[in-house]
């Protein structure tokens, strides 16, 4: 069985792009609030807001990585968040994932001119947990993801 094509994500692939970031969100049980619109505005509007990799087998996604730029004084640097990471379930077992990871790194360092991977995983999701933890990822002891959402958001935007 051939290896999946990894390649950037272009206008023609957007489709199979959102196909695999819906699969992701019903695998995690989460709501998929995005469609293909924005994601499309995200990735090819005037100021990209993130970029994204695809992985094909023939006509339908075998994987995809969506990241962003990060930067952190604490981390001396830029490097790129990856918000979602997903490997199709026939294609799992077969370092889809960390080829998924090596492309994102391979092209945000002269990109992004990125220095780190930044990454979160669900606590109870403890097969991820484990594929982080073979290629070396770790949880940043005394930190806690925080967020500002709906309301919230608004009113402080519009304070």
């Amino acid at each position: 069985m051939p290896l999946p094509d990894i390649l950037p994500v272009t206008h023609q692939t957007l489709p199979l792009l959102q196909s695999a970031l819906e699969a992701l969100s019903r695998e995690l049980g989460d709501t998929h609030r995005t469609d293909a619109e924005t994601m499309g505005d995200a990735l090819f509007g005037p100021s990209p807001a993130c970029f994204a990799i695809l992985a094909q087998s023939g006509a339908k996604p075998a994987g995809a990585a969506l990241y962003s730029p990060v930067m952190s004084t604490t981390m001396g640097g830029t490097g790129a968040y990856v918000s979602d990471l997903w490997v199709a379930p026939g294609e799992r077992g077969q370092a889809l994932g960390p080829r998924l990871l090596a492309n994102v790194a391979r092209h945000a360092a002269p990109t992004l001119q990125a220095r780190f991977l930044w990454l979160i995983s669900y606590n109870d999701n403890f097969r991820s947990l484990a594929f982080y933890d073979r290629l070396g990822f770790r949880a940043r002891n005394g930190e806690t993801r925080l967020g500002l959402t709906g309301q919230a958001f608004d009113n402080l935007r519009d304070s």
